[in-house]
């Protein structure tokens, strides 16, 4: 019935046919309009009960047969009368064929089962695999609860994938085995399977009422949140807010080579900087915006040092993440009961160039992005050229604002952020938001002559004027609005710089 609701790839049920007249499955297909057909066993041969039951479905026209629960193995003559016939075993063959597969699984303490969808043939559990799916065996479980999470996890999932790849007429049967056009690999594969462990359960969730666990994948091996050891043992666990944040304050400050530090607050950077210290840089990015770093998450991609830590204690922060630190650091920040400190190991190169988001339902997969331009990636499409300095200035403010929630507006000056407007439904206001930041909240900087980026076209001059009041002089953005020409226009008016990326940057989780 759950194939019936499916449909997968568009097929129906012809039939349903069993052979006990109190079967559910009669009022549930009755109840989907499906026919049905009850062939009871009584005392006869094989033979006579198979010849009854190809009688029943000779009124029907079918291209496929599914068996489900009917335990009989069928006759080489039935099965040479009817289509390709499957049937779904739960458990992963050739693993514990018979009726009591999940009691086997468990007697023989094994860690995961499954289920197997498979060509009916005359030999017992034992037809060419079409597909499987796996599922945990979990500390306790009996076999009820096999039965449920196979039935569920496994079979819900593999036996309407069979019968889609059946309709599609994209499965071949022959000699004794079965190929599958389009099942492929690659960095987009036709199926995924994932299987991370519990690494601990959190405090809570995003809010004290959700309950939330940290799950691990055990064969990464590059600089992550997860994995990193917490020096300060006797600090409270990261929340999972902590870990989230603590995430994207990493994956921020790996954009840079040169000593970079980002303070980070709800995923979104507070301030980001680099110089040619790490303390110098950490310094540069708290004065962007110190009101919104209180209680946020410091990212370095150098060694924390003890000038650093000095500067970072200074005022509240929940967690510090760096590749590494000094003894002297480790004192000072040691201090603080609750700081947490988090050594991810040298900042290698990426080695996972895939990113996911959870649907209910499913999962969005896409490439990170990696992609930052360089200066000859730049179309200068203003009358005034922009200044070194001003393209050096676009170049880091374009890594930075790929880590901004869109609609994003960054304004920078040098290496180091002056305001910064993210997560806006109007980009005129993320404009307005990040004047904002650099007018009241900036320390020591201001808009005056700053680059201003965005993360997608201005689709109105109003983004371009805004700026203006500010004093912008130089503005990044990926251009191909249908009005470019009007906001090169009041760019030129202002005696701005403007160059096109020719790609966005949005960032919507």
């Amino acid at each position: 019935m759950h194939i019936a609701d499916l449909a997968p790839g568009g097929a129906e049920v012809a039939a349903v046919l069993t052979d006990h007249e109190s079967a559910p499955v009669l009022s549930a297909a009755a109840d989907r309009g499906i026919p049905t057909e009850v062939v009871e066993r009584g005392d006869e041969s094989r033979a006579d009960h198979e010849a009854r039951v190809r009688d029943h479905l000779d009124d029907y026209e079918f291209d496929l047969v599914c068996m489900d629960g009917y335990m009989r193995v069928l006759s080489g003559e039935m099965l040479d009368a009817l289509p390709t016939v499957l049937n779904v075993h739960p458990s992963l063959l050739p693993a514990f064929r018979g009726e009591d597969a999940h009691e086997q699984a468990l007697a023989a303490g094994v860690r995961t089962t499954g289920c197997t969808v498979h060509v009916a043939t005359e030999e017992l559990d034992a037809g060419p695999i079409v597909t499987q799916e796996a599922v945990p065996v979990y500390e306790g479980d009996d076999a009820d609860d096999l039965k449920q999470r196979v039935l569920h996890e496994a079979e819900f999932k593999a036996y309407p994938r069979a019968v889609k790849w059946f309709a599609e007429d994209r499965v071949t049967v022959a000699d004794g085995e079965v190929s599958v056009e389009g099942d492929d690999a690659g960095r987009f594969p036709a199926r995924r399977v994932a299987s991370d462990d519990r690494s601990r359960t959190l405090r809570y969730g995003e809010n004290p009422h959700q309950d939330a666990a940290l799950y691990a994948d055990a064969a990464n091996d590059e600089a992550s949140v997860v994995g990193a050891p917490q020096l300060n043992e006797g600090a409270k666990a990261l929340s999972y807010n902590n870990y989230n944040d603590a995430d994207a304050a990493l994956d921020l400050i790996r954009e840079f080579d040169e000593p970079a530090a980002a303070v980070i607050k709800h995923t979104n950077p507070a301030g980001c900087a680099t110089a040619e210290t790490v303390s110098q840089a950490y310094d540069d990015a708290l004065a962007t915006d110190a009101m919104s770093a209180f209680g946020g998450i410091v990212a370095l991609n150098r060694p924390c040092d003890a000038t650093t830590a000095e500067s970072i204690v200074e005022s509240f922060k929940e967690v510090v993440v760096a590749p590494g630190y000094t003894d002297g650091a480790l004192d000072v920040l040691t201090e603080k009961d609750n700081l947490r400190v988090l050594d991810v190991g040298d900042l290698s190169e990426r080695t996972d160039s895939l990113v996911e988001k959870p649907l209910t339902g499913g999962r969005l997969v896409q490439e990170r992005d990696d992609w930052a331009p360089t200066a000859d990636d730049l179309e200068v499409v203003t009358e005034r050229d922009p200044t070194e300095e001003e393209l050096e200035t676009m170049l880091f403010a374009w890594r930075t604002l790929k880590h901004v929630k869109s609609n994003a507006i960054l304004f920078a000056s040098g290496t180091e952020t002056v305001g910064i407007g993210m997560g806006q439904v109007s980009r005129v206001d993320a404009v307005r938001l990040a004047a904002m930041k650099a007018d009241e909240h900036a320390e020591g900087k201001d808009a005056e002559g700053a680059v201003m980026a965005s993360d997608a076209f201005f689709p109105f001059p109003d983004g371009v004027e805004e700026a203006a009041k500010s004093g912008i002089s130089a503005v990044i953005q990926p251009g191909g609005s249908v009005n470019d020409e009007d906001v090169i226009a009041a760019a030129d008016d202002h005696g701005m710089a403007m160059a096109f990326t020719g790609k966005r940057c949005f960032r919507h989780d």
